[in-house]
């Protein structure tokens, strides 16, 4: 039994309702620490790292869904500790105008268990998604999935923004406890029964987390799918903190537009992660191999487009070099994700949640690495060269890490993935 289209969506509604609570702490949280309470930027930086970094423990997470077989109760599960942790970050933030070490000290707390919420239900959602859905909707599964998460980061953020105005702590309180509650209903409406009828119920699995977590990375494509998530990811994650103040410094945009030009480059990867999902689903075109390698190439043209265009200063037409950088890392960031749902039901039977867990480690690794990353280096670049040349090499320096993602994609995933390609030491 695999999943009808029309669960597809229902679990697409758990990714949706991820996404609307995850938003709350990474966007308007963020911006009543630095405005309203006039603390520096990088607490809710660092606090935004911690949740990064704690789900490093997604493999745990996967390989407890795996052994146990009931996904559902993890999805459910990590989505109650995500709400609660944002609402403990929001008490956090009230917390912080009265005591600063109280504050941080129920914010770190708040984040990390934000981290294992996140960790936890995305990991499992993930790991039903691979091992309940047929082969040739994987492509369009993830696009749906995915489209919808970010679908529920844009409506909450703006609903949330207008509500919140004019802001007041019993305000905030008040809609971060409704965002959370109704997320939380919602993904237990749309996981209710679904489990049950497409995966047969199994004995528990005694076998120990780190013998299980060893088995996986013995598996050749499994470490090296590892590999190309961490460096592809590293890539597409290293422009998220500098991109504006290129635009500022360079281009002289102001605040609104360079808000604008991030807003377009989201609506360009809105539709290369659609543009995939129909053409590889509904019309059979290209391989999502082909589909991956297409996205990182074309990322790594727009890169070395807007570092060209950085020497022509104002009025050069950098928003629809930015827009095209969107669509071409959407077309690969859901090919890529489809190709986990591949491979993550190939190798040992029961660790398609291990495999998943790794892959989101890494992934949530290189998120926080490849912005920290990118910053440093264009600070550094900036105390000896100019403002274009500084963002300039950075840029093709990112470029080039694209360029490396196409060529062990090209190697990890040019044959037809079968069971006999992932066996251990191979």
């Amino acid at each position: 039994m695999t999943l009808s289209w029309f669960q597809i969506v229902r679990l697409g509604l758990v990714q949706m309702a991820l996404g609307a609570i995850v938003v709350l702490t990474t966007s308007t949280l963020n911006r009543l620490m630095v405005v309203e309470l006039a603390l520096p930027a990088v607490l809710p930086g660092a606090l935004v790292a911690l949740h990064y970094g704690i789900q490093m423990t997604r493999p745990h997470w996967g390989f407890a869904s795996d052994a146990g077989g009931h996904r559902t109760h993890w999805i459910i599960g990590g989505m109650v500790a995500l709400a609660l942790g944002a609402l403990l970050a929001a008490f956090g933030v009230l917390l912080l105008e009265g005591s600063f070490a109280l504050g941080m000290a129920v914010s770190i707390l708040a984040y990390a268990l934000i981290g294992l919420g996140v960790g936890a239900s995305g990991t499992s959602l993930l790991a039903l998604l691979a091992t309940t859905t047929a082969p040739h909707r994987r492509a369009a599964a993830a696009t749906i999935t995915w489209l919808m998460m970010i679908f529920g980061i844009a409506v909450t953020a703006s609903v949330v923004g207008a509500m919140l105005d004019p802001y007041t702590p019993a305000l905030l309180i008040r809609i971060v406890a409704i965002v959370v509650s109704a997320a939380t209903l919602l993904t237990c409406l749309a996981v209710w029964r679904i489990e049950r009828g497409l995966i047969a119920v199994s004995e528990p699995d005694p076998t120990p987390f780190r013998e299980g977590l060893a088995e996986v990375w013995s598996e050749r494509r499994a470490r090296n799918f590892t590999l190309f998530v961490f460096l592809s990811m590293t890539a597409y994650f290293m422009q998220e903190l500098i991109l504006e103040p290129y635009a500022g410094l360079v281009f002289a945009f102001t605040p609104g537009e360079s808000t604008s030009l991030s807003g377009a480059q989201n609506g360009g990867v809105f539709i290369g992660m659609l543009t995939v999902g129909i053409m590889a689903t509904g019309f059979k075109i290209g391989a999502l191999r082909n589909w991956v390698m297409a996205g990182c190439l074309g990322s790594a043209a727009a890169l070395a487009v807007i570092t060209l265009l950085g020497p022509l200063g104002p009025g050069a037409p950098l928003m629809p070099a930015v827009v095209g950088l969107g669509f071409f890392n959407g077309m690969f960031a859901v090919a890529a994700i489809g190709s986990m749902m591949a491979l993550a039901g190939q190798g040992r039977e029961r660790r398609e949640g291990t495999r998943m867990g790794l892959w989101g480690a890494a992934q949530a690794i290189a998120a926080g690495f490849g912005g920290l990353l990118g910053a440093a280096m264009v600070d550094l670049m900036r105390l000896s060269f100019s403002d274009t040349q500084a963002f300039g090499a950075v840029f093709i320096f990112e470029a080039f890490l694209f360029i490396a993602a196409t060529l062990m994609a090209a190697k990890i995933m040019e044959r037809p993935v079968t069971s006999a390609h992932m066996v251990p030491g191979e």
